[in-house]
């Protein structure tokens, strides 16, 4: 490992934020830190709140992330109340973090790391505590002593595993003061811990500490074959492509029974090798890397019994038999270990390891997935390299409950905000680029949802996803170039919603074109393509969306956004109205079939949608205007005029229609039509 650090930038810095720089230096190497893990502080001179000097550390803040840190998240704690608890031998975690919140700086502010008084117990200026993979890989071994010692002779501490708190805060500061000429401590099962006058010294001794052990690594791991090998022969990346598409709906049906999960798959390179490997079954149940990872993955994934060459429907069997007996012997962990007060939280796993197939990984959403599938290439990692020094260990089932039932991560997911109406849930929504596809599809991710946008504009879909994922959240959509006429084009869109989400809850079958002609007028052609996206397009959408559905087991939602024109058809508007009229009847038979699975269908028809809409091309707003006998300047407002409400209507109008008809709100409506046309009076359901 290489240090980052550029004395030219560095030098126009000082104080808090040299340490913000240095601290994201550290989040940008992947493998020191997984999301939020590790922290890093400083010890300053500072004005209190009566003008005196004091000393203050500044610590990472709970919950801050070190990759994107800001000076904000650093809040600053008074030496003078730390050091006063050096006399303490102990002390409870829910009294110190109430000790904590009285010694801030700024009361009331971001809450100090559990790790804080481990950072002010310690005399250097700098500290920098991190989850080194490599470092890890040296402590999670039943060889750990004597390959510490080999690597870094004296230069170092090891300390045997202790649960974040006081206690190991007085057991790291006792240890460095009987060996004031340690250059870092090693906390067995946990991560490293380095010091400095400068924040630099502190930075560049991580690094110096990680290179050594990446070096011992490397010459043990010299012609070793990683996990013992295959044990079956991997299959191609298009068959494991194949079955992943298969069980991954049925699988994510199974995690989200009580809750709705967000679920990726992965079979990149070191995860299919691994999961395909002899060792894997053995090691993958043996514990977490370190105690981090147990808040996110839990203690073990589920590993499924299969030899890889199943077909899909023998390798969904197998999933949903290895589930089952991952949720019994979750229970059991649970009720072996609990606590007085303790509550079951979710038995369902976190991370789905499928031999040649690869890697499910669920959460509450895609960036917490995305930590999960993180987390567990690290766990790869380390399994792999501890295995070269010894056989792999980690925590005990005790204290891996201990951290994941830890009363104060419990009660930082009580301080979390409520989750929003389709949080969990996953929409497609053809037709997305523009008019009412896309304001649907920014109405539904602003109330939680992760968005599939398509559109046959393949930029306008990837456009419009980039400013959903501007306004609420990295992940939270994909967008999509699609073809609703093409078989192929909807299959593959569905197949990218399986593999980057796990599945689909809503759909909304937007996509439309229009076509203004007299009947005796009109060329087939014309005829042809106005019914092969307006009927048939939706036919191929609602039949992979209803596929997925069923297989998921979870319910769901249809919304074809249709048209007045099929209660009221237009004047020279015959193959608009007629297509759009089998769109309808299409979505009222999907609601006879798709009832006893919980899945509704139900309809919007506006009409007129003029403002960023494609569907009113110029030589469609000339023939309307001819049909109307008005010039197309009128065409507007002739629209808005005869509608009962006289208003005219938007994107964002049609777009709370579908949020209606797509969230709980209906749950109990499925073959309804909403009109949002302003009131047509010949278009009135009837």
């Amino acid at each position: 490992m290489r240090s980052r650090w550029n004395e030219a930038e560095a030098s126009q810095l000082q104080g808090l934020d040299l340490l913000v720089y240095a601290s994201r230096l550290v989040g940008t190497e992947t493998s020191l830190v997984i999301w939020g893990g590790g922290n890093t502080s400083i010890k300053t001179r500072e004005r209190d709140h009566r003008g005196r000097e004091i000393g203050v550390l500044r610590v990472k803040g709970s919950g801050s992330d070190l990759k994107s840190i800001q000076r904000k998240d650093f809040p600053g704690v008074r030496m003078d109340d730390i050091t006063a608890l050096l006399t303490r031998d102990d002390m409870g975690d829910e009294e110190m973090v109430s000790y904590l919140g009285h010694a801030l700086q700024e009361p009331g502010g971001v809450r100090p790391s559990i790790e804080t008084l481990l950072h002010g117990f310690l005399s250097a200026s700098a500290v920098v505590h991190t989850h080194a993979d490599a470092v890890v890989s040296l402590t999670n071994n039943d060889r750990a002593a004597d390959v510490i010692e080999g690597v870094y002779g004296k230069d170092v501490i090891a300390l045997a595993y202790r649960r974040p708190g006081f206690r190991i805060s007085r057991d790291v500061a006792d240890a460095i003061r009987e060996r004031p000429d340690a250059k870092a401590l090693l906390l067995e099962r946990h991560g490293t811990i380095t010091w400095g006058a400068t924040v630099r010294e502190a930075y560049e001794g991580t690094i110096e500490l990680i290179t050594r052990a990446e070096g011992a690594i490397a010459e043990r791991q010299r012609g070793r074959r990683l996990f013992g090998g295959p044990r079956t022969p991997l299959p191609e990346l298009s068959a494991r492509r194949a079955t992943a598409l298969a069980v991954a709906p049925r699988l994510r049906g199974l995690l989200g029974r009580e809750r709705r999960v967000v679920m990726t798959f992965d079979d990149s390179p070191a995860v299919a090798d691994f999961v395909s490997s002899v060792d894997a079954a053995r090691v993958s149940q043996i514990g977490p890397a370190t105690p981090d990872h147990t808040i996110y993955a839990k203690r073990v994934p589920c590993f499924v019994d299969a030899a890889g060459s199943e077909s899909p429907a023998q390798m969904a069997e197998a999933i949903e038999r290895a589930i089952e007996r991952f949720v019994v012997d979750y229970t059991r962990y649970f009720e072996q270990h609990k606590f007085a007060g303790a509550s079951l939280g979710d038995p369902m796993p976190r991370v789905v390891l499928v031999p040649g197939v690869g890697m499910f990984v669920s959460g509450k959403d895609r960036h917490t997935a995305g930590i999960v599938g993180d987390i567990y290439h690290h766990t790869i990692d380390v399994l792999g390299n501890a295995g070269a020094f010894g056989n792999y260990v980690s925590l005990s089932a005790k204290d891996a409950f201990d951290v994941e039932y830890w009363p104060l991560e419990l009660y930082k997911l009580t301080l979390a905000p409520p989750e929003k109406e389709l949080a969990r849930r996953i929409a497609l929504v053809t037709g997305g680029a523009s008019g009412i596809g896309r304001a649907a599809a920014q109405r539904l991710a602003a109330e939680g949802a992760h968005v599939v946008v398509t559109d046959l504009d393949a930029a306008g879909a990837r456009k419009a996803a980039e400013e959903i994922v501007g306004a609420v959240g990295a992940g939270r959509a994909v967008g999509l170039g699609m073809d609703v006429t093409g078989e192929a084009s909807v299959r593959a869109a569905f197949e990218t919603a399986v593999l980057t989400y796990g599945g689909v809850d809503i759909v909304v079958s937007n996509a439309g074109t229009a076509h203004s002609s007299p009947v005796d007028r009109m060329e087939l052609a014309d005829w042809e393509r106005s019914f092969a996206v307006n009927s048939t397009g939706h036919f191929l959408v609602a039949r992979e969306g209803m596929r997925v559905l069923k297989a998921q087991g979870l319910g769901g939602a249809f919304v074809f956004v249709a048209t007045k024109n099929v209660m009221s058809p237009g004047k020279d508007f015959s193959a608009y109205s007629a297509s759009k009229a089998a769109e309808a009847q299409l979505a009222k038979v999907l609601a006879l079939e798709g009832g006893p699975h919980g899945i509704r269908s139900n309809i919007v028809n506006p009409d007129a949608v003029f403002r960023d809409s494609k569907l009113w091309s110029e030589d469609v707003r000339r023939e309307r205007a001819r049909a109307q006998g008005i010039s197309v300047d009128d065409l507007e407002d002739f629209y808005r005029k005869r509608n009962i409400l006289a208003r005219p209507i938007l994107p964002e109008d049609v777009a709370e229609a579908v949020l209606f008809l797509a969230s709980d709100r209906s749950a109990k409506t499925t073959g309804c039509t909403i009109t949002v046309d302003g009131g047509v009076k010949d278009a009135f359901p009837r």
